[in-house]
């Protein structure tokens, strides 16, 4: 099972951050989290990476419902949506499968939210 929905883009960085950024709010995410992957393997490792972005993703009716329904479900938000420039430099957009994740968790509740998050999700890289 594949556990993202993915779209390669031509155009930058920064560029295709603010698109996603936009798609996600349009679908009603806001993002709670952004980690530059590449600046903290640099602080951190004295490593060059390429560059590479986890904006953390968060539909706030969905993450309370999904709370109510799993007290721990927290440990799984926000919902991971990763822009990564390929080595043909072109931009790489992949979306957490909210299903794929969750799978493990025998909550029918649960179950609804994520199959609503994950229409969302797929949808906003499809628009992309």
């Amino acid at each position: 099972m594949a556990y993202t929905f993915t779209k390669t883009l031509d155009g930058g960085f920064d560029e295709t951050i603010e698109r996603v950024t936009a798609a996600l709010k349009d679908a009603g995410f806001g993002v709670l989290t952004e980690i530059d992957v590449k600046a903290t393997l640099k602080n951190k490792l004295d490593v060059d990476f390429r560059n590479y972005r986890i904006l953390g993703a968060c539909n706030p009716g969905y993450a309370y419902r999904a709370l109510q329904a799993e007290d721990e479900i927290g440990s799984m938000l926000p919902c991971n949506v990763v822009v990564q420039e390929t080595p043909d430099g072109r931009i790489k957009v992949s979306a957490v499968d909210p299903i794929a994740s969750m799978q493990a968790i025998d909550n029918p509740v649960l179950g609804e939210v994520a199959e609503a998050v994950r229409s969302l999700l797929a949808g906003v890289v499809d628009r992309l």
